[in-house]
């Protein structure tokens, strides 16, 4: 009977939605949970790796998002003090073939609208909005979760994909959010309205102290990506809320004119408190898992939280495949072959940043770090993380 259950995953963004394909593909039925009224995203544009691209072929969208997508030429990174080129990293055809897919970036609500579209497309994937999952519980077979109105839905499997605040991991770990007293603001802006003398197809970073600022081309260079992040004076609470203009000003007193000009664009702003969450060891807690940043909440600073997401549903697809569907082996294997992974990237996130916003002494080495490296020197850097694909995905014994 529990075989003939669907797999229940709360949350209908990103990580869910690719959980929910990869689950498909293991012959499994899916119902997806979902707060909002309808399966949406919101939020401005992000960056994807080839690991990502590996990710999305694997679970049969790769075209849909290719579709989408801007591919870089390079990754720059210039100091916002004096603009001097900290690195620069082609992102064409060597980078293609040394990671067999590209670099790229893509509005949020683009990848959501592949995956959606894909799981649509199956027929096996249920969706119920207007629906926080608040409770779980359990036994041998099966779980059961409760919504905020007290109904009762049951699967043969929980799937946590319910985000950085996440109702199941509080339910099974309950551990405070590190807020990082770091704030980011986020905008896309038309390309008509954009600077000329900044519209490079590349992921672009102007890092200061204390601060940076990022850009880059979405929806075929039509519009802009601008993020800019500081650290604020006060103290945060991890949320969004609106933000101001004159806020961002003070911040960004001492940056060059080429960079200030990212600053004038915005004609809204989103404002981002951030956090992360110390990594954890145990992510398997009976028929119940959790995935994306309901497992590993990190900092922007590696760009790679969505295709940390996607790669923990690819994983969770592969571990069930070689484990013939069982989910106690499978979800042991799942939490072997992504616990050390994702810490990394939250870890080195907080380094990132670290290195990012650099000043007085720190700064000059990390304007020297890079100095004459080779494109090759680059990529061998990048191999752990740029190298993941689905061949690979899974922890060897």
């Amino acid at each position: 009977m529990t075989q003939q259950l669907p797999v229940l995953v709360s949350g209908g963004g990103i990580g869910g939605l690719a959980a929910a394909l990869a689950l498909v593909r293991q012959g499994f039925e899916v119902t997806v949970f979902e707060q909002a009224a309808e399966i949406g995203e919101i939020g401005a544009g992000i960056q994807l790796g080839p690991n990502a691209f590996h990710a999305f072929d694997a679970l049969g969208v790769g075209d849909k998002a290719r579709s989408r997508s801007v591919f870089t030429d390079y990754m720059v990174m210039h100091d916002a003090l004096d603009e001097y080129q900290v690195g620069k990293i082609p992102t064409g055809e060597a980078f293609r073939k040394r990671f067999g897919n590209p670099y790229a970036v893509i509005h949020r609500v683009d990848i959501h609208r592949s995956l959606l579209e894909g799981a649509q497309e199956t027929g096996k994937v249920q969706f119920i909005t207007s629906t926080r999952i608040e409770r779980v519980e359990q036994d041998d077979q099966s779980v059961t979760v409760f919504d905020q109105n007290g109904k009762s839905y049951t699967g043969q499997a929980l799937i946590g994909a319910d985000g950085g605040k996440s109702v199941v991991r509080q339910q099974y770990v309950n551990d405070p959010p590190r807020v990082t007293g770091h704030v980011v603001y986020r905008s896309v802006v038309d390309r008509q309205d954009f600077p000329e003398n900044l519209q490079w197809n590349a992921a672009s970073i102007w890092v200061g102290p204390n601060c940076h600022l990022v850009h880059y081309p979405l929806r075929g260079g039509e519009q802009y990506n601008v993020v800019v992040t500081f650290h604020s004076r006060n103290q945060e609470e991890w949320g969004v809320t609106e933000g101001s203009k004159e806020e961002v000003e003070s911040y960004f007193q001492g940056i060059c004119p080429k960079a200030r000009q990212l600053i004038e664009l915005p004609k809204s702003w989103k404002r981002w408190a951030t956090a992360d969450r110390e990594p954890i060891d145990t992510w398997v807690f009976g028929r119940a898992t959790i995935l994306g940043d309901a497992a590993h909440p990190t900092t922007q600073y590696m760009a790679q939280g969505a295709c940390m997401a996607l790669e923990d549903a690819v994983t969770l697809g592969e571990a069930l495949r070689v484990n013939d569907n069982d989910w106690t082996k499978a979800l042991a294997l799942y939490q072997r072959s992504r616990v050390a992974r994702t810490a990394r990237i939250v870890l080195s996130g907080r380094e990132m940043g670290r290195l990012y916003h650099a000043k007085g002494v720190e700064r000059l080495v990390r304007n020297s770090l890079w100095k004459d490296r080779t494109s090759e020197r680059f990529y061998d850097a990048m191999e752990w993380l740029y190298g993941w694909n689905v061949g690979n995905c899974i922890a060897q014994d």
